[in-house]
C-alpha cells in the first residue's frame, strides 16, 4: 500500500538510484564477460547461480541485522522498492489518455515504453489490447510474485525472486545472441511466476466478477506457460479478446486469442485499471490476512 501510494522516493532514485538497475548492472557485466564461446548454457546458469546468492544473501543479511518493530519495519519498507504498483499504473495510464483522446501517434509512443512488440502499426484496438495484456501480466510478475516470495521466504526470497525476473527481461531471449545463456534466467522466471500467475489470475477473476471459464479454457493457448493466466483472466473479466499475433523486432509471431467478447475499445482500458485496483486490494487483504495467523 505503502508503494502503491507514494512509489520510489524520486530523491532517493536520484541519490542511490534502484536496486533494479544495480542488479542490471551486474547482469549486463557477466553479459559482457561470460557469453562467450563454449559453454554458455552453463555459463547463463552460473549467471542466476549468482544472482541467486547475492539477492538471497543481502536479503538474509538485512533480515539478520532487523531487530525489533523498527528492524521489521524498514524490511517491510525495503521490500516496496520490490514491488511496481505505482510505476505499472502511470505506465499504463499514459496509454490510456492519449488512446481515449483519438491520438494514436502519441499513444503508441507510451506504449513502446511498456511492451516488447512493435508498435508503430497497432491500430486503436491493438494498443488496447497491447496496454490490457501488458497490465494483467505485470500484475503477476511485478506486484503478486513479489509479494508471494517475500511472503514465503522474506526479504531473501523477495529480492533473489527480483534478480531472476530482472536478468529474464534483460537477458531470457530467444534469439542469436541469448538462446543458449539467456536460457536458464527464462526457465527460472517461468518457475518462479507458476504458482504467482494462477493466484493473480484468481485475484483478476475476483475482482473483475468473473472470467473463469476464460481461464480453464484459454489460459494454456498462450506462449508462456504464465502469461496467459493472467491475461485470459483479464480478458474474461472485460468480456474482450486479448492475444493475437504481433510483430516483434519486425517478425509476425504467431499467437492464439484469449477471450469471447470483441477486441478493446479505448474505453475498456479504465475498466481494466479498476479491475487492477480492485485486484491489488485483495491481494494486500490475503497479505494481511496470512500475515496475521502467523
Amino acid at each position: 500500500m505503502v508503494e502503491a501510494a507514494l512509489g520510489y522516493p524520486a530523491w532517493l532514485l536520484r541519490c542511490i538510484g534502484h536496486p533494479v538497475t544495480w542488479t542490471g548492472r551486474l547482469i549486463a557485466a557477466m553479459d559482457q564477460h561470460w557469453n562467450r564461446g563454449i559453454g554458455q548454457r552453463a555459463s547463463g546458469l552460473a549467471a542466476m547461480l549468482v544472482l541467486l546468492t547475492v539477492g538471497g544473501g543481502i536479503g538474509w543479511a538485512i533480515e539478520r541485522q532487523a531487530a525489533g518493530w523498527v528492524g521489521t519495519l524498514g524490511v517491510i519498507l525495503l521490500a516496496t522498492t520490490g514491488l511496481a504498483q505505482r510505476s505499472l499504473w502511470q505506465h499504463v495510464s499514459a496509454v490510456a489518455a492519449p488512446l481515449e483522446q483519438g491520438d494514436l501517434d502519441n499513444a503508441r509512443a507510451a506504449l513502446s515504453h511498456t511492451v516488447g512488440r512493435d508498435t508503430a502499426g497497432l491500430d486503436e484496438p491493438g494498443i488496447a489490447a497491447a496496454a490490457i495484456e501488458t497490465l494483467a501480466e505485470s500484475f503477476c510478475d511485478g506486484i503478486v510474485a513479489p509479494a508471494f516470495w517475500f511472503l514465503t521466504l522474506g526479504l531473501p526470497g523477495l529480492l533473489a525472486f527480483k534478480c531472476i525476473s530482472t536478468a529474464d527481461s534483460m537477458i531470457g531471449h530467444r534469439d542469436a545472441r541469448y538462446e543458449l545463456f539467456g536460457k536458464a534466467s527464462a526457465r527460472m522466471d517461468d518457475a518462479l511466476n507458476w504458482v504467482p500467475a494462477r493466484l493473480s489470475a484468481v485475484l483478476i477473476c475476483l475482482a473483475g466478477g468473473g472470467g473463469w471459464r476464460i481461464i480453464w479454457r484459454d489460459a494454456r493457448r498462450h506462449l508462456s506457460p504464465n502469461a496467459g493466466w493472467p491475461e485470459s483472466a483479464m480478458a474474461g473479466a472485460l468480456g474482450v479478446t486479448l492475444g493475437g499475433g504481433a510483430f516483434y523486432d519486425g517478425e509476425w509471431i504467431a499467437r492464439q486469442t484469449l477471450g469471447d467478447g470483441p477486441r478493446p475499445v479505448p474505453a475498456d482500458l479504465p475498466r481494466a485499471q479498476r479491475v487492477f485496483l480492485r485486484a491489488c486490494l485483495l491481494l494486500w487483504l490475503w497479505v494481511g490476512v496470512t500475515a496475521w495467523l502467523h
